[in-house]
């Protein structure tokens, strides 16, 4: 409706050809390459950066197309500082592409400054109609998929615990758990972008996603060992009722409901669980299972507390003071720091070579300012064309744009023969062509994410038939010349892919595993000396989350790039799932107040556990990073070098026995999990060393 009939509007009625050029190719920018999700205010909002930063492209597309030079040298920020802008969150990501296309039409097409009225025009024209489109006929969103994740992941887990607590739980109630996380895992990551913008609220329900994970892990090993809670103290008992209560409120607080969870009766009951094992004397003979009680109760109360506060954020339904608290454990930031914290400050997290956004943003820009260049100095009759077939086919390995290659000069080949047989049937007279082109345009539309690339290729080349035809009736003949433009855009897109970073996110990812990884360990270990005593200034945490940040993405990258030599998923997610572990647990043992102690046998025996755990993550890492440097012999060596502590309790000073036994249950918490991230490094180093041209 939008595209053919601001196409009349400007070209038939108006009279304007760059108007209408700009109008029609506005109106495949809004409305078929910029899919913007959330409510109408987010829509609106993302509608309108997109008129506007798209105006400034134009001009400065418009402004550089004279020189080939000149243009292939301003292409060069411009593309990088538009998809590098994707780190912002889903809809910024999700208007790079269209953004580009307000650029490279005017940029590798010939006109002057004169025309930037008629071109403006058409650009906010199309941008006007197409949100008005946007927001009257767009069918109803099918709800967030993943608040709704969300709620099912806390719904389980609340199950999962009622069960335990009436003595009636089954495998099938810690499956159930487990796939829900597995949904809300894939909700999160199966998207190249993150989901979540970077407001206050959109961070808080990313942080809610790890808190679930790790919640799913901690609340599992406890009830492994305690699956009938009615055995367990009263204290603790309660302590699991009143967590269970708070997670259901979470996943009614996420569904859309209005009831918060009960955070202070939360408190009270961890408080409550507290107090009891102070009240129990250190020698008696019941004291060390009454630690391993408590901390199971507790560690998932802690975790699920967390989750909460997250959720009232995310709900915008905290206060200013809770926001500021947790800010501070999301980015890692000294709490002055926190408020300041913004889109420069991500920006510089990310202008790093091990970023997937940042190293894509660069190949981007080198592969369309290469095509720009080869456009004008080939000349070519429709320079354009080459520029968008280099960015259709861009992806983020040389292997994948190949493939991607090869289905686009296949899809625009089939497309210009369905588009000759058409103007041989209905010749190029004005009258059906005109009744062609809503038509043409409707399976355009239509086709991308619901059929394969080739045929979107092939849709998108019968609509250019159709809409150069009208405007110069040449016959069949415009589809050769496509077929012709795209193959150039290929083979410089393929070219860009070989030279720099081939091997795509694959090769980043691995990097970022042995960052996340090694600075992991470090905080770690600081963790612990500031948990013992040992250490007087507080652990700094924003090294390990901006490594989990640059994680995170990469993932997304290499999930998103297509292929048969990558990890399995379950492999790459319980390397993930590891490196999320060592953080989550590092943050606990930095929450807890530092005492006032010096070091003593058990203190010192206990930091040295923690300095070699850090110490065989160092070894995962140069594994990861160095394959040809760690034999695989070595690594049942690494894997088998941490000792095991005997029970401290009667050797600890009685003032700091609390903390003591504390940093000691969480080493032994994360001690099982280690064994289990050998063998996908080994995996992932094994395939580091295969060329990636096999």
């Amino acid at each position: 409706m939008v595209v053919p009939g601001l196409f009349a509007l400007t070209y038939k009625v108006i009279g304007d050809l760059q108007m209408a050029t700009f109008a029609a190719f506005g109106g495949f920018a809004t409305l078929v390459l910029a899919s913007f999700a959330g409510t109408r205010r987010d829509k609106v909002v993302a509608h309108g950066g997109l008129a506007v930063a798209g105006s400034a492209l134009l001009v400065i597309g418009t402004a550089v197309n004279s020189s080939p030079w000149v243009a292939a040298a301003v292409t060069l920020p411009v593309t990088f500082m538009v998809l590098f802008a994707g780190i912002g969150g889903p809809n910024a990501a999700a208007g790079g592409t269209a953004a580009l296309l307000a650029y490279v039409l005017p940029a590798a097409s010939p006109g002057t400054l004169d025309m930037l009225g008629s071109r403006l025009a058409g650009w906010w024209l199309a941008s006007v109609v197409g949100t008005v489109a946007v927001l009257l006929l767009a069918p109803r969103p099918p709800g967030d998929r993943l608040r709704a994740a969300v709620a099912g992941s806390a719904g389980a887990l609340a199950d999962r615990l009622d069960a335990a607590l009436r003595g009636a739980g089954t495998d099938a109630d810690r499956a159930a758990t487990i796939d829900a996380k597995h949904e809300l895992l894939a909700a999160f990551t199966t998207t190249p972008y993150r989901p979540t913008g970077s407001t206050v609220a959109d961070q808080a329900l990313t942080s809610l996603v790890g808190m679930l994970e790790w919640a799913t892990a901690v609340l599992d090993d406890g009830l492994r060992e305690y699956p009938d809670l009615r055995a367990v103290a009263p204290v603790e008992r309660e302590l699991f009722a009143a967590t269970r209560d708070t997670l259901r409120r979470v996943a009614t607080l996420l569904a859309g409901g209005s009831e918060p969870p009960d955070l202070a009766g939360l408190h009270e009951a961890i408080g409550a669980s507290v107090a009891a094992l102070r009240r129990m004397p250190a020698g008696d003979g019941e004291f060390a299972d009454a630690v391993h009680q408590a901390f199971h109760a507790q560690t998932s109360a802690l975790t699920v507390r967390a989750a909460a506060v997250d959720a009232l954020i995310a709900a915008r339904r905290a206060d200013p003071a809770t926001v500021a608290d947790q800010a501070r454990r999301w980015y890692g930031l000294p709490a002055a720091r926190v408020p300041r914290f913004g889109v420069f400050e991500l920006a510089w997290r990310h202008a790093n070579l091990r970023s997937v956004w940042f190293v894509n943003s660069i190949r981007g820009a080198l592969a369309l300012a290469a095509a720009v260049l080869v456009a004008d100095l080939v000349g070519v009759q429709h320079a354009f064309w080459v520029v968008l077939g280099t960015l259709s086919v861009l992806r983020t390995n040389a292997a994948g744009t190949g493939s991607t290659a090869l289905r686009a000069l296949l899809g625009t080949l089939a497309g210009f023969v369905v588009g000759a047989v058409l103007l041989l049937v209905v010749g190029t007279g004005p009258v059906a062509l005109w009744v062609a082109l809503p038509i043409a345009v409707l399976v355009a539309g239509y086709v991308p994410g619901t059929l394969p690339f080739v045929v979107g290729q092939a849709a998108f080349t019968v609509v250019v038939s159709v809409l150069f035809n009208l405007l110069v009736p040449v016959g069949w003949s415009i589809g050769v010349v496509r077929i012709e433009d795209v193959a150039i855009g290929c083979a410089v897109s393929l070219v860009v892919g070989v030279l720099f970073w081939p091997r795509g996110a694959s090769a980043v990812v691995g990097d970022d595993v042995a960052d996340a990884f090694r600075e992991g360990g470090r905080y770690l270990a600081q963790s612990v000396n500031w948990a013992l005593g040992l250490r007087h200034q507080e652990p700094e945490p924003a090294r390990a989350v901006t490594a989990g940040l640059r994680l995170d993405d990469g993932v997304r990258g290499l999930l998103a790039e297509r292929g048969t030599r990558h990890l399995a998923s379950q492999q790459l997610w319980r390397l993930v799932g590891g490196t999320i572990r060592l953080r989550l647990t590092a943050q606990s043992l930095a929450s807890l107040p530092s005492p006032d102690a010096g070091p003593d046998p058990v203190s010192d025996a206990l930091s040295g556990q923690a300095a070699q755990i850090a110490g065989w993550f160092d070894d995962l890492a140069d594994m990861l990073v160095r394959p040809d440097a760690a034999a695989p012999s070595r690594v049942p060596v690494v894997a088998t070098r941490i000792p095991t502590l005997q029970p401290v309790a009667a050797a600890a000073d009685t003032a700091t026995l609390p903390c003591t036994l504390w940093v000691e249950q969480h080493l032994q918490h994360i001690r099982p999990a280690l064994d289990s991230l050998v063998e996908p490094a080994a995996e992932v180093a094994r395939l580091r060393r295969i060329p990636w041209w096999r």
